[in-house]
């Protein structure tokens, strides 16, 4: 049986899969990112959770691994070749793809974290059917997916999808982009630790409303932008405070999205958990092998 390894590189966490043709996670793994991490400790301890998920694969599952996919923390060059995730600041351009390709031997294909959950969701999660949806995270960073017309969008350097800087309160809190007001230096976890002095997972009811709310506020500004009638929201956050932040988003939502095509446009709870990411970043690897085959 061939498999997919799949890794999910984020602010706080790396997870790993092994995921079928089919998109079914046979197995999982993960390791936390420590804040005060060198660049090769971190790449270290991502290599020995790949060592240990390539194991398991041959010795556990009697599986071959043919390709490896990876949903990366951005921004990040073309094929996240070079990677400086905002969360991450050990990796600033660092090599990720061309390390990990040494590492495995494996053909590797890589693209933004939240692009890997749009991808996931749209096949086999609460956007499966749709050819219009956003799929984002609000968890230690705040990003997204955009799937229009059936298509990921890419952009000029494969960074489309960016809302987690997409201003939502002029003035409001400095952004580890450098900007401020942005939806990640509102709502991100660390965000609201800073805030309230609380950590995300003990909120207060009105900090749900008001994350729910700012969250809503710039899901409405991608959806009246881009005809967009869907948006899947996952991350630790969001699915973390639960009903109440979804039902804060869907209000304002419905407040600002009053154009004819943007009225009725609905969020949603991401549908895999976290293995969203991991069938998306096994979606990469489909893609390219795919790709591949046709050259």
């Amino acid at each position: 049986m061939d498999v997919l390894l799949a890794l999910d590189i984020g602010g706080t966490k790396v997870a790993a899969g092994l995921v079928t043709r089919e998109g079914m996670v046979i197995d999982r793994g993960r390791i936390a990112v420590r804040s005060n991490q060198s660049d090769e400790n971190l790449f270290n301890d991502v290599a020995q959770l790949v060592d240990a998920m390539l194991t398991k694969a041959r010795g556990q599952h009697g599986a071959q691994p043919v390709a490896l996919g990876v949903g990366c923390a951005g921004p990040m060059t073309e094929n996240a070749e070079l990677v400086s995730p905002l969360n991450i600041p050990c990796w600033r351009n660092f090599p990720l793809v061309p390390r990990l390709r040494t590492l495995t031997g494996l053909p590797v294909f890589a693209d933004g974290d939240a692009k890997a959950l749009a991808l996931g969701e749209g096949w086999k999660g609460a956007a499966k059917g749709h050819d219009n949806f956003l799929a984002m995270v609000v968890s230690t960073g705040v990003g997204g997916g955009i799937v229009l017309n059936g298509r990921l969008l890419d952009g000029a350097a494969g960074n489309a999808g960016h809302i987690g800087h997409v201003i939502v309160e002029p003035s409001g809190r400095r952004c580890v982009c450098g900007a401020r007001g942005c939806l990640e230096a509102e709502t991100s976890g660390p965000a609201i630790e800073a805030i309230t002095g609380r950590p995300p997972t003990q909120p207060t009811y009105e900090i749900i409303q008001r994350t729910g709310r700012l969250v809503g506020r710039g899901i409405a500004s991608v959806c009246n932008l881009l005809d967009l009638p869907l948006a899947v929201v996952g991350g630790s956050v969001a699915l973390g405070f639960g009903a109440p932040f979804f039902q804060a988003a869907q209000n304002s939502l419905d407040e600002l999205c009053r154009l004819e095509f943007s009225t009725g446009a609905r969020i949603v709870p991401a549908r895999l958990g976290d293995d969203g990411a991991l069938v998306g970043a096994a979606a990469f690897a489909l893609r390219g092998m795919n790709r591949m085959a046709r050259i």
